[in-house]
């Protein structure tokens, strides 16, 4: 059940803040309510402090940064070579590997219907 109040609370606090609605706790638990969703009541109250102290916005546009970081910031350095009027450097073309051919069944002296 605490997932569900988990997200019935982010939802509530993402509807007010698209909304331009301050995040109390009195409002999410209104929304929550309208939604005909039962959380426990210190859910609420604990999605408002978070919002209080953490900007929403920046937790939207920076959802998956850490998992999307590297190759980012791996990308960084070519542009900034780029931007700089210098022709960046074409990427070496992978070479793929040519993969041998799976052998048969009769190949091996068997067969799946033998």
């Amino acid at each position: 059940m605490s997932s569900v109040g988990e997200a019935a609370c982010s939802y509530a606090a993402l509807i007010l803040h698209d909304d331009g609605i301050p995040i109390t706790a009195e409002k999410i638990a209104t929304l929550v309510k309208a939604a005909n969703i039962s959380v426990e009541s210190y859910w609420p109250s604990l999605f408002a402090k978070l919002f209080e102290k953490c900007d929403i916005e920046n937790l939207i546009t920076n959802v998956g940064a850490a998992a999307g970081g590297a190759p980012v910031a791996a990308a960084a350095p070519v542009a900034a070579a780029s931007g700089g009027g210098a022709a960046a450097p074409a990427p070496a073309e992978e070479k793929k590997k040519e993969e041998p051919e799976e052998e048969s069944d009769d190949d091996m002296g068997f067969s799946l219907f033998d």
